[in-house]
């Protein structure tokens, strides 16, 4: 009988904890983030320089540690020499959303986050004028992500992290089929706020 009530309470005592506990934090996020991106492979034997993007993302929080992203996100990588010509850029655009799972890093104002979602992007191939020469059109890819954040107050964060995305997508490039398998690592530095 006592094992019973001691269960009973202790249950009791864990839920409202963590009631109290999720009410005292913020459920929504914006964030900007930018920075540096390497290709991980050649796209159709084409050597691409080291690029750049940003995102925007909104975050939800839906328990203690797990949340979810959605967002808008550009990424550019040019080429001195391709199949498309010289001096041509490949810009990824599009849309992603994920889970995020985010934890302290004992009582200091760092924590750290893991994030994989899907992403609903294209792949735009601009010449040396900046027009457009192809368009891959939308298709599914996947994003994985890690990093650290550092509580500025306010509701203000800072982050700074690591992020992959991959992108296969088939197009008709001037007559001819062609798959592009844009895969890129990049590291991205960035501000949320909470609200």
């Amino acid at each position: 009988m006592k094992t019973k009530v001691f269960t009973v309470v202790g249950m009791v005592l864990l839920f409202t904890t963590g009631i109290f506990a999720q009410n005292s934090n913020k459920r929504f996020g914006f964030e900007i983030n930018g920075g540096a991106s390497l290709a991980t492979k050649e796209l159709n034997n084409t050597s691409l320089n080291v690029g750049g993007g940003y995102e925007l993302l909104l975050h939800y929080r839906l328990m203690t540690h797990l949340g979810a992203y959605a967002g808008w996100g550009w990424n550019k990588l040019s080429a001195d020499n391709s199949f498309a010509g010289n001096d041509v850029c490949f810009e990824e655009t599009g849309y992603l959303l994920g889970l995020q799972f985010t934890h302290p890093i004992g009582d200091s104002p760092f924590s750290y986050y893991l994030r994989g979602g899907a992403l609903y992007n294209h792949i735009e191939t601009e010449n040396s004028e900046g027009d457009i020469i192809n368009d891959t059109g939308h298709g599914l890819g996947f994003q994985l992500a890690g990093g650290a954040s550092y509580d500025l107050g306010k509701s203000w964060s800072l982050t700074a992290g690591l992020k992959f995305n991959a992108l296969n997508r088939d197009t008709d490039f001037n007559g001819t089929m062609m798959n592009f398998d844009y895969h890129y690592l990049s590291l991205r530095i960035g501000l949320i706020k909470q609200f």
